[in-house]
């Protein structure tokens, strides 16, 4: 059985993702998936960004992702749902993290991907350090990602 959650430094691929996500399984009807990927910049400021590193703490983090997946088959009509997120260097465009979520109709689908995606932003022990030309700095959380996670009633104060 392939795994639920995957950090690796690597990258991943998407097609190869869904198809074991879906693999055996005749009863998915939809397939919802979310690859975010690394920008330029952060927020409305200049292109400055290099390099974006992310660190965890090994174990943790994969436990805390496997108990949200835990939660959102107890929210939603899902068949299967994966998460691969990447920690280390990485440059603008790269992907950064997928998530997808397989279920008999689409709209169960679409919604486990959104609440599994907004507990990843303020949830998930990940940290994250930009380099730009003004030197390297950890990023802080944002409030909007704290009022997208409270509205599926995820306890949160991050920013």
């Amino acid at each position: 059985m392939t795994p639920r959650v995957r950090i690796q430094t690597g990258d991943f691929d998407l097609g190869a993702e869904v198809a074991a996500l879906r693999a055996g399984d005749t009863g998915v009807g939809a397939v919802v998936g979310f690859v975010g990927t690394v920008r330029d910049r952060n927020g409305a400021g200049p292109a400055d960004i290099s390099v974006l590193e992310l660190e965890h703490y090994p174990g943790m983090t994969e436990r805390s992702i496997e108990a949200m997946i835990d939660a959102a088959f107890q929210r939603f009509d899902i068949r299967g749902a994966r998460v691969v997120h990447r920690v280390g260097p990485m440059r603008p465009a790269e992907q950064i993290v997928l998530v997808v979520v397989s279920s008999a109709h689409r709209g169960q689908a679409f919604q486990a991907c959104e609440f599994l995606m907004d507990y990843l932003k303020t949830q998930a022990p990940f940290w994250k350090k930009e380099t730009t030309p003004a030197g390297a700095r950890w990023v802080d959380a944002r409030v909007a990602d704290d009022a997208a996670a409270r509205r599926w009633g995820l306890d949160v104060s991050n920013a």
